[in-house]
């Protein structure tokens, strides 16, 4: 049977949540998720159902009309006030509630004591919908009693938590701007799940919420004239020059740039794009504008999310191309079905304006054979350098691929391999995001640790063959620093200078 989810808002009251089951049961309906946490808020459940599609559409009109059914998480208006009432009479607490029931009202707050030092002012605050309510409300109170207005706020910030998801719809709305009411209710559903998912491994849910919003706030605090990145410029051949450029949030972007071509090697963030272009035009390289080609390592949006924006078809693997499409960087691993997978990939792209390739050239199958434990795909021709197309093993991402340039030294390990290390402070606490958020930034650790292995043995075993010549193995990793061996791990080579938009270098 079709599975269909929605949010209802239930009375504080024994039975409630009962009442709700029975209409569900009385259609035939299955609960396949329930969800409702007081702690976070006292009256939203969350329902996943399995039913016919006739007996859905029963189950929501009778849940409307019992004033159950969630359709809608207006932005609400926080009102908090003193009112002057001489209590000389019975009925005059009563008779103020009167306006504020009629206007339709949620008291968060309120507060009186005839004995106190202020024995006729009662102070309030409401939650109201973002109408007329609020002035109609004041202009009847103001015409029958003295008021003192202490704080009016329409931007959500003063809620309190008895409303934590129409705040938390607020917050997101900031973030991508206002949008159909029904997708802010299935991306709230989206992130209610993996909260009790979260919850179920022993995480604080509302640590779920909080790392959503910063990762959203993180991306946008970091664009215009906020956008800086470290970069290096390596010589690497006669003819050919690898820029690195480590954005504040996510992977880095390389541009491989020669007399004859320029080749980018990953996009950065479709958010970043306009920041991204200027800071190419910074450093020479005409904006972007004249890439011969765009090659994409894998299929997470900090890697691939610009590609869209590009006039050349994007190079990846077939894998890469599927993740996209079903917008689930778990995909072709064995975690596939996971819930914090599929809500992470699409939370990011929302968040990231992931701009996908607008079209697309797959890397060939592999022919049989090997450098080190990785199958070679094809040997693609860039600015000079030719460079070996060798395919992940599927611990990272499905479809994950590295770039080698044998005669060269030249490593690009995408995400198996990172100087992580190099990271400032403001990149490694936007990474723990994700890695709180879907516990493991990789599908299969397993074959995450084989991928990190092989890459490592690809490194030694061209530090041994170039050390004659006085050169070392470039490591070009998907975040931080380009690097070098050092014992069991890597460190940065290369100096490092700081890129900012504003116009201020060092």
């Amino acid at each position: 049977m079709p599975s269909y989810s929605f949010i209802t808002r239930m009375p504080d009251a024994p039975g409630a949540l009962h009442r709700a089951a029975k209409i569900i049961k009385k259609y035939n309906g299955n609960i396949n998720r329930i969800q409702f946490d007081r702690r976070i808020d006292p009256g939203i459940v969350f329902f996943d159902i399995t039913a016919e599609e006739v007996a859905y559409t029963h189950i929501l009109r009778d849940l409307g009309e019992i004033g159950y059914l969630q359709t809608s998480l207006s932005p609400l208006s926080f009102l908090k006030f003193c009112v002057y009432l001489p209590n000389h009479q019975p009925g005059t607490l009563f008779e103020f509630l009167n306006f504020i029931t009629a206007a339709g009202a949620n008291i968060a707050y309120i507060d009186f004591d005839d004995r106190g030092r202020n024995p006729d002012r009662l102070t309030v605050s409401l939650n109201l919908e973002q109408s007329g309510a609020v002035d109609t409300l004041l202009n009847q109170l103001k015409s029958r009693y003295r008021l003192e207005i202490l704080e009016y706020d329409t931007t959500g910030k003063s809620l309190d938590s008895t409303v934590f998801y129409v705040r938390f719809a607020q917050q997101i709305r900031e973030l991508i701007g206002e949008t159909e009411e029904a997708f802010i209710l299935s991306f709230l559903a989206d992130t209610n799940h993996i909260a009790q998912e979260l919850m179920d491994r022993g995480r604080d849910p509302r640590q779920a919420f909080d790392s959503v919003l910063l990762t959203g706030r993180t991306m946008r605090e970091t664009t215009g004239l906020a956008f800086h990145a470290g970069v290096q410029k390596i010589r690497v051949s006669e003819t050919a020059i690898i820029y690195c450029f480590q954005v504040p949030c996510g992977g880095n972007i390389f541009v491989i740039d020669s007399s004859s071509e320029r080749v980018m090697i990953d996009t950065g963030y479709g958010i970043y794009h306009d920041d991204v272009r200027q800071m190419l035009r910074r450093y020479g390289l005409n904006d972007g504008r004249d890439f011969s080609r765009v090659i994409v390592t894998h299929a997470d949006a900090d890697h691939c999310g610009a590609a869209g924006f590009f006039s050349v078809p994007a190079d990846l693997h077939k894998g890469t191309l599927a993740i996209i499409e079903k917008s689930n960087r778990a995909y072709g691993s064995r975690n596939e079905g996971s819930v914090l997978e599929s809500f992470y990939t699409k939370m990011i792209n929302l968040f990231s304006r992931f701009t996908p390739p607008r079209a697309v050239r797959c890397f060939q199958d592999p022919a049989g054979t090997k450098r080190g434990i990785f199958p070679v795909m094809e040997v693609i021709r860039a600015c000079g350098l030719d460079l070996e197309v060798l395919e992940g093993l599927g611990g990272h991402t499905y479809g994950q691929i590295f770039l080698y340039s044998h005669e060269q030294g030249l490593l690009f390990t995408a995400d198996s391999l990172i100087n992580f290390g190099s990271l400032s402070r403001e990149q490694a606490e936007y990474s723990s995001l994700a890695a709180f958020l879907i516990t493991s930034v990789n599908v299969d650790s397993d074959l995450a640790r084989a991928e990190r292995t092989g890459l490592l043995a690809l490194a030694r075993e061209a530090d041994a063959r170039l050390a004659p010549m006085g050169k070392r193995c470039l490591i070009f990793g998907g975040h931080g620093a380009v690097s070098v061996i050092k014992g069991d791990g890597i460190e940065a080579y290369y100096p490092i200078e700081e890129y900012r938009a504003a116009g201020k270098q060092s």
